[in-house]
């Protein structure tokens, strides 16, 4: 909570020094937001590099030709 209130002070202080528009204020915020929550994610994106389990059942193949003598 604290880093975002750094960054609240730290965009507050830039608008105070230059007059920005809110397109360029909310890009600001965002950038910020990508940047903690890459901080974030660092140890989630290792977990992910993991190939996602597979189920170990087979599909059973449709035999319905043969029980039919289609």
């Amino acid at each position: 909570m604290e880093e975002i209130s750094l960054n609240d002070n730290h965009t507050n202080e830039q608008t105070g020094k230059k007059k920005i528009s809110l397109q360029e204020a909310m890009k600001q915020q965002l950038a910020n937001k990508k940047k903690q929550a890459q901080g974030g994610k660092s140890n989630l994106n290792s977990s992910n590099k993991m190939q996602k389990m597979n189920s170990q059942q087979t599909k059973k193949p449709n035999n319905q030709r043969k029980r039919t003598g289609v």
